[in-house]
This record gives structure tokens, sequence and C-alpha cells, in this order.
């Protein structure tokens, strides 16, 4: 265990260069799932708060056909 440790810290600890070409696309993809994230996250945001409200909306709407019948 202690060699795997210290081996470990050993890697992190040594830097080389690193010659690699990352192109645009890479970047594009990068925001793009940046963005479907955090627009997932706002759209899950507005199903948890919008539908119950909207029930909650025709909840009182029936109760006032109802009465409207009623007195009818």
């Amino acid at each position: 265990m202690f060699k795997l440790i210290l081996s470990l810290i050993i890697f992190c600890l040594i830097t080389t260069s690193s010659f690699a070409y990352l192109g645009p696309g890479i970047g594009s993809g990068a925001i793009a799932a940046t963005v479907g994230i955090i627009v997932a996250i706002f759209v899950a945001l507005f199903g948890l708060i919008w539908f119950p409200i909207k029930r909650l909306l025709r909840k009182g709407k029936e109760k006032k056909e109802q009465q409207q019948d009623k007195i009818d």
C-alpha cells in the first residue's frame, strides 16, 4: 500500500511536456456540453416549480366551476 501511495505522489510531482493539438472541435464540444448541462438544470427546476403550480390553478378553476354550477 505504501508503494502505491509513494508511486502516485511521484507521478503527480513529475511533469513532462505534452505535444498535443486540441482542435476547435474540442472547445466547441466542451462549450456545448456545458450549455447543455446548464439548460437541463434550469428545465428541471422549471418543471419542479411549474407543474405543481399548474395543478393548483386547475383545482381552483374546477372549484369555481363547481360553485357556479351549484348556483345556477
